[in-house]
């Protein structure tokens, strides 16, 4: 099981396809691990150095007590390249991955060739409810969390057309670290880098879904108007977008990274 140290956490990824190949990096959301990107993995490892590793606190990656901070997230994945001997990647992340994604793009810009950041925001939700999450999530586990997670992950018609889909995600969450789920919550809670924006010079891809109630086609907007030259790509799907809208997905994310410089 491949995993390296950083700042106190061991942090668990897998590699598919080609080293020699351009590297392309994915971050996944909270509560959910590595395999998340399946879909993905299936259609990039073909043309890319697919990249994809489970967030301090999720999946095999520990949990060491928090709470943790955006940058630190962040700076686990500059390990993560230091530790491959990468240079120069593209980076995918989505939700908490797409914060991280921003942060990446404001204090790293040179070790990235493309940034898409996905149903996030450049704060999400308000510090008060990650903090009251958190406290309920040390209290009581993950289990009423995960009860409740599909109907904030994807829309009704994709929930009941694909019950094995939805229950492995919800499982997943449920047997997941509550320490680290929480310590993540209390770095969104802190997380904001709606002033930072501008900074960023990276070429971005925003993707936002139409039907995302967390992280909305506004809060897309608003990236996009804050980050030059930044594009914006609406899917018609709720939270997990790479998941509910696969193909389409990937082609948006194929386009991004094979056409803009």
């Amino acid at each position: 099981m491949p995993k390296f140290t950083s700042h106190n956490a061991d942090i668990y990824y897998q590699t598919f396809g080609d080293s020699s190949h351009p590297a392309l990096i994915f971050s996944n959301s909270l509560g959910t691990n590595l395999s998340m990107w399946q879909a993905q993995i299936e259609v990039f490892s073909q043309d890319y150095f697919v990249i994809c590793y489970d967030t301090r606190g999720h999946g095999a990656s520990t949990a060491p007590q928090g709470p943790y901070t955006i940058e630190q997230l962040a700076q686990d994945v500059v390990n993560l390249l230091d530790h491959l001997n990468i240079e120069k990647a593209a980076f995918c992340g989505i939700s908490m991955g797409g914060l991280t994604g921003q942060w990446l793009a404001i204090h790293h810009a040179k070790r990235f060739s493309h940034i898409v950041v996905c149903n996030t925001a450049a704060k999400i939700g308000q510090e008060q409810a990650w903090l009251d999450r958190a406290s309920l999530v040390r209290e009581q586990g993950l289990a009423p969390i995960a009860s409740t997670a599909a109907g904030r992950w994807f829309t009704e018609a994709f929930v009941q057309s694909n019950p094995d889909i939805v229950a492995k995600l919800s499982n997943d969450l449920g047997a997941g670290s509550p320490e680290g789920y929480a310590s993540c919550c209390e770095a969104l809670a802190k997380a904001d880098v709606r002033e930072q924006l501008k900074q960023i010079n990276v070429p971005i891809l925003i993707v936002a879904g139409q039907q995302d109630p967390i992280t909305t086609v506004a809060d897309g907007e608003f990236m996009q108007q804050g980050i030059a030259g930044s594009q914006l790509f609406e899917i018609n799907a709720s939270h997990i977008s790479n998941i509910e809208q696969a193909e389409c997905f990937n082609r948006a994310v194929h386009d991004f990274i094979t056409t803009t410089s």
